[in-house]
């Protein structure tokens, strides 16, 4: 199979569309998948934006994450379900589309993203243009083939030496090569930030279960990330250090501080609140 619109592309079909205004869509999450991380479901919402940032402008530009003002984690998503995708733009031009979005399964919200800012830059960069077009065409016609996306394998992070209960620095290290990196994007491939974060609330779940030391940490889950900062693309095989900080010691009633470095340099930050699993 060829892994371009199959490794990670996330809308099957869509089923309302206003260049540049609003759309809706959907993708099955196709069954035997061991998880659909929440990261992955926000990275469908975003991608429905894409399309319809990029044909407002005629498929000159794309936008690449950047900013994410707030984004609401409501509940876990199995294999077998379908997300119902939707977006509206607040603006878009060849410069930036700002957005919100959500996904819901059988009507119950799933994720929300709000006030999100996606920067274009030249889609020839990334992707073929003609391909693009062709492939929304089917997206908006009769659809793409369902059970295409066969799954992420997920990143192992090397911890390394923090201070307990207070803050945790992990390493993360990016492949040379992936099926994903045909699809994010054949022509420039680059580490998408939906994995990045994941990992992220990963080290910022570990920290704080350590930092409560009891039965109750299994119930912890990511609520709210807030933030978002990307400040540079993520190429193959970099190596990046992450940190989560807790803002007091052994306390998680406040926001988890969460950076991504290379060499030194931020790449990315984010804040995320945690809570309890709901029964």
């Amino acid at each position: 199979m060829n892994d371009h619109f199959a490794a990670f592309s996330f809308v099957d079909r869509i089923s309302a569309f206003e260049p540049g205004v609003a759309a809706r869509g959907s993708f099955a999450i196709p069954m035997g998948l061991s998880a659909f991380p929440a990261c992955l479901v926000a990275e469908a919402v975003g991608q429905l934006a894409a399309w319809t940032a990029m044909e407002a402008i005629d498929f000159r530009g794309r936008p690449v994450a950047a900013l994410a003002t707030e984004t609401i984690f409501h509940r876990d998503v199995a294999a077998g379900s379908r997300l119902d995708l939707s977006v509206e733009v607040e603006s878009c031009d060849d410069d930036a589309i700002a957005y919100g979005g959500r996904a819901e399964v059988d009507g119950v919200p799933v994720i929300e993203l709000k006030q999100c800012l996606g920067p274009m830059l030249p889609v020839a960069e990334f992707d073929e243009p003609e391909a693009l077009r062709e492939r929304l065409r089917l997206l908006r016609r009769e659809g793409a083939p369902a059970g295409r996306f066969r799954g992420v394998a997920t990143p192992e992070l090397s911890q390394l030496e923090g201070e307990p209960g207070r803050s945790a620095r992990a390493i993360l290290q990016i492949p040379v090569s992936a099926p994903f990196f045909a699809d994010h994007f054949p022509r420039r491939p680059v580490f998408p930030a939906t994995l990045l974060l994941d990992s992220q609330i990963r080290l910022a779940l570990d920290l704080a279960r350590a930092a409560i030391g009891n039965a109750a940490a299994g119930s912890l889950v990511a609520r709210r990330m807030t933030h978002v900062k990307m400040r540079s693309f993520i190429v193959p095989g970099s190596t990046v250090t992450l940190g989560a900080e807790l803002a007091a010691a052994n306390d998680i009633r406040d926001a988890v501080r969460l950076s991504a470095a290379i060499g030194g340099r931020t790449v990315a930050t984010a804040r995320l609140d945690l809570g309890r699993r709901e029964r």
